[in-house]
């Protein structure tokens, strides 16, 4: 068999588990109500004066917030689901790489918030209905999104290689992903600038570049840079190269 069929089989038995189960219902479910919410209720949408989608109208502001949350409980079953179920052993002396299986079920993770952000669509719909507004922040914002998600769920996939619970699997990815995540804020740099000595205003600004919201909020400018966008793909490498490093520990 191909190495591309092996990833394949194995997208396509990870992806029927998600929907065969009721979790993938359940967190979609969420993932819309909660986006609605925020930007419907929470952030005024109706009341504002502008038909947009931009970072500062709210709506891609608040996917990093929800993220925290529900892409690690999407994740956190990837490894430890094995380990618990004791598959973990099985899979690994199957006649394919562990990357085939890491691709593989990373990619069918990726599938499920592939498709809870294609579901916002009436979102869209609803700016375009409502006035005329930029397309280039609204594809820059999803494509920063999608990208933000997929970080999330990597940072998940090496934790979970690590532990067979996914309570601590979960517990850990949420937390990682929270300090990248407040780290980035501008308002959490330019507090802890104040407090920090001058010879190391350059190490805390350093971290700040290392975070997720400092390339994140370019992107739902409508300011696609490269940068930015190798900076999440350098995350989601070297996350997966670490799951990959934790299962060849396991496989030795």
């Amino acid at each position: 068999m191909s190495s591309w069929k092996n990833t394949f089989a194995v997208y396509k038995r990870e992806l029927l588990g998600y929907f065969n189960s009721p979790l993938a219902y359940i967190i979609l479910v969420i993932f819309l109500l909660a986006v609605q919410g925020f930007t419907f209720i929470v952030g005024g949408f109706l009341n504002r004066d502008s038909a947009s989608l931009s970072y500062q109208m709210g709506f891609f502001s608040w996917h990093p917030w929800i993220y925290l949350m529900l892409v690690p409980a999407v994740g956190m079953r990837l490894w430890s689901e094995e380990h618990r179920l004791g598959t973990m052993e099985l899979l690994m002396t199957m006649p394919i790489s562990p990357w085939h299986a890491i691709l593989g079920k990373y990619f069918a993770a990726a599938t499920v918030w592939a498709l809870a952000l294609a579901l916002t669509f009436p979102i869209v719909w609803t700016v375009f209905y409502l006035g005329e507004p930029d397309p280039g922040p609204i594809v820059s914002g999803y494509i920063a999104s999608y990208l933000y998600a997929l970080a999330c769920l990597a940072i998940t996939s090496a934790v979970s290689a690590f532990t067979r619970s996914q309570v601590i699997c979960f517990i850990i990815s949420v937390t990682i992903c929270l300090v990248l995540f407040l780290m980035g804020l501008q308002q959490v740099v330019d507090s802890v600038l104040k407090v920090t000595p001058d010879s190391l205003t350059g190490v805390v600004k350093i971290i700040a570049q290392l975070c997720f919201m400092t390339h994140y909020e370019y992107m739902t400018k409508g300011l696609l840079v490269f940068r930015d966008v190798l900076y999440f793909v350098s995350v989601i490498a070297v996350c997966l190269m670490i799951t990959h490093h934790a299962l060849q520990s396991k496989r030795a």
